[in-house]
């Protein structure tokens, strides 16, 4: 029986693949999404793990998805709404103290100078500072990256007009990409308290610390989005993150797309070093003139091709790539809401709103960081906790609350042989719930009962390769056109009509949905 043809295959229906698929069909082209789990999205969903609650499994706030995809697609039209959280963040200390940041400028410098006056009067040039930095480089993210080895004209003028602009902030930008978080805030504040606060950024999903070489660009990638027109900003998503993909999943199908959920694809079709088709693990065959993944670098090259049809050099690039990972998600279905020994009450309040960072000092962090570097889950792990269902009922039943946890650090991989199972996944959950207690007087009353997801379970789940929610990491070596190496770095592959369109690729990680859409530009371009 002859196979089924299409214009485009899209392997992977996360968000990324979704936004290819998107523009792909909104060209006019044939396309087809094919997604191995149930539901679309990605680590961009919601499920329901307990009844009666609307959990983002994975990814649980957003900013970096860029305003014009937002706009290209309508997606405001079809459900999507972002609740801009106010206070952004609340952060208790030992021995009572707190922190605040508000949307409201002159707030947030009063709540900094309860610990200096100095960086108080400081905060809003390290603002404006980093927006103004991050309005130089936004170009770079609505555009391929340029290889300064490239003889191309059009790449050597784009170079030269960067170069240009970018000539007066070389210096600094050299800095955030190469600094650590630690020693970068370090130029501008003295605060340890607000320091670790602005530092969780720059870990966030990595397997390091906050002296770790290169985080700083880890913490700008983070204030490169916008919310509501307001940089920096993140929020919740009305109705779970989740709203976002079925949102460009609806777009796709008006414009004419096929998705197909629980396609698992065991291979892609290889024949005369191009690729033609995919071939499902229920043995169906689809063919087509372009065939994108959405799946990580590794997983792509090291699961689904046959390895003769790679060239040997591709091969040893997708080996050396790093995925380490050092996080985990804990979601929570719960009873009540936490009552903070910094700031009493548990009826909701503004300490319930947004992201509550639970780390005391750069050097918590740093132990934390060094157990996991050694194959140990943190003895005293670093957590970030959100209640989202205080601005957004319709996530927990009447009177329940939904509570997220992203937690720094466990490893993938364990020491001394041991293994992820379920007595490990449950004494790190309860290291995590320790600390908790350490600031919330009521935990153990109000938790009900929680999923975990380690690095291997964020793999297994979510398929994607050491548990590394940015498709790689995101250090200097594997950014622009290095990332995920050179011969991949502009969406296209050594295999003919073939192109990559996850977070492995530029701009990097997040719910950003740049990749997808410039991987979609280059498969028009060239193949459709």
């Amino acid at each position: 029986m002859a196979a089924d043809t299409f214009d485009a295959i899209v392997i992977g229906g996360g968000h990324n693949g979704l936004i290819a698929a998107a523009y792909l069909a909104r060209a006019g082209r044939k396309v087809l999404v094919l997604e191995r789990r149930p539901l679309v999205g990605g680590a961009c969903v919601t499920e329901e793990v307990f009844p009666g609650y609307r959990v983002s499994t994975a990814s649980y706030v957003v900013s970096l998805l860029r305003p014009e995809i937002i706009r290209d697609l309508g997606l405001k039209e079809r459900g999507y709404e972002v609740i801009v959280r106010d206070p952004s963040s609340f952060s208790p200390y030992p021995g009572g103290r707190y922190l605040f940041f508000w949307r409201d400028a002159d707030k947030t410098r009063a709540e900094i100078s309860k610990f200096s006056e100095r960086d108080a009067a400081q905060f809003a040039d390290y603002e404006r500072h980093l927006e103004e930095l991050a309005e130089l480089v936004e170009p770079l993210l609505r555009m391929p990256p340029i290889d300064p080895a490239s003889r191309r004209w059009r790449d050597l003028w784009r170079l030269a007009r960067l170069g240009l602009r970018m000539r007066k902030r070389s210096a600094e930008l050299i800095r955030l990409s190469s600094l650590s978080v630690a020693d970068y805030l370090d130029r501008w504040f003295e605060s340890e308290e607000l320091k670790v606060r602005l530092a969780t950024d720059g870990v966030i999903g990595a397997l390091a610390g906050p002296y770790t070489p290169g985080t700083a660009y880890v913490l700008f990638h983070h204030v490169m989005g916008q919310t509501e027109g307001q940089r920096g900003v993140w929020g919740y998503v009305r109705g779970g993150m989740g709203t976002i993909s079925e949102s460009i999943a609806d777009y796709v199908r008006a414009k004419g797309g096929t998705i197909e959920t629980e396609a698992d694809v065991a291979r892609i079709v290889v024949k005369g070093e191009r690729a033609e088709g995919v071939l499902l693990r229920d043995g169906r065959e689809f063919q087509a003139k372009a065939v994108l993944s959405n799946a990580d670098p590794k997983r792509t090259f090291l699961q689904l091709f046959d390895p003769l049809d790679l060239p040997e050099e591709l091969v040893d690039d997708v080996r050396r790539l790093r995925m380490a990972s050092g996080s985990v998600k804990i979601n929570i279905a719960a009873s009540g809401l936490p009552n903070f020994h910094a700031y009493p009450g548990t009826k909701a309040g503004p300490q319930h709103q947004g992201t509550i960072h639970l780390c005391p000092s750069l050097d918590y962090m740093e132990d934390a960081f060094e157990d996991a570097k050694r194959g140990r889950p943190s003895k005293k792990p670093v957590v970030e906790m959100c209640i989202p269902s205080v601005v957004d009922p319709s996530l927990a039943p009447d009177g329940k609350h939904l509570i997220s946890l992203f937690v720094q650090y466990a490893p993938y991989k364990l020491a001394d042989g041991k293994q992820w199972d379920d007595a490990a996944e449950r004494n790190f959950a309860n290291s995590v719930f320790a600390v908790i207690r350490e600031y919330v007087t009521n935990w153990d009353e109000i938790v009900d009962e929680y999923q975990i997801l380690t690095p291997k379970g964020i793999e297994d789940r979510f398929g994607m390769t050491g548990g590394n929610i940015f498709h790689g990491e995101m250090t200097l070596d594997q950014l622009l056109f290095m990332r995920p190496f050179p011969t991949c770095a502009r969406y296209g592959t050594p295999i003919k009509d073939f192109y990559l369109c996850g977070s492995g690729v530029h701009p990097g990680g997040g719910v950003l949905g740049t990749p997808g859409y410039l991987a979609a530009k280059a498969a028009l371009r060239k193949s459709l």
